[in-house]
């Protein structure tokens, strides 16, 4: 029997993932942000035009967050099944990193220039509920495809 040295260190090798399980991670980060932030951009769309409208801006986000809410569990739900990814955390986790780069980069880089707003005036408009709130939007669309289950493993 090999004995190790106390006075070595110990080395631990860690499997590197898959190329297919990092494609898969990507592709199904991409139909999940398309599918969950597609449903929030066209309510960001209703909640502008109709809703802010109507009533006050602050009441008209702290409305649509519910439905964004619900518009993620389904994203990620759709996500898991169409692709049938493992319940690996970290194949999931990255499925809700890629979702979540690509909604960083869609907010500042398409929303923000059609709203005719910087960074910094983004922030100063906002009051801290409402960032409160989307920062755990985006929490939730983060962790979402890891606390999903598959619709055959519910039975």
């Amino acid at each position: 029997m090999n004995r190790r040295d106390p006075k070595e260190p110990l080395v631990v090798e860690h499997s590197k993932p898959a190329p297919q399980e990092l494609v898969r991670a990507i592709k199904g980060g991409a139909v999940y942000f398309l599918v969950a932030l597609g449903a929030g951009f066209t309510l960001e769309y209703i909640r502008l035009e109709l809703v802010a409208l109507h009533f006050s801006e602050r009441l008209a986000e702290i409305l649509e967050i519910p439905t964004i809410l619900l518009a993620t569990m389904i994203g990620a739900r759709w996500a898991v099944d169409r692709l049938t990814l493992p319940p690996l955390p970290g194949l999931r986790l990255g499925v809700g990193f890629v979702a979540l780069g690509l909604a960083l980069i869609a907010q500042f880089m398409v929303v923000l220039p059609i709203r005719g707003l910087s960074y910094t005036e983004y922030l100063a408009s906002q009051n801290p509920t409402s960032i409160s709130a989307s920062i755990g939007t985006l929490g939730v669309l983060l962790v979402m495809p890891f606390l999903t289950a598959y619709r055959w493993d519910a039975r």
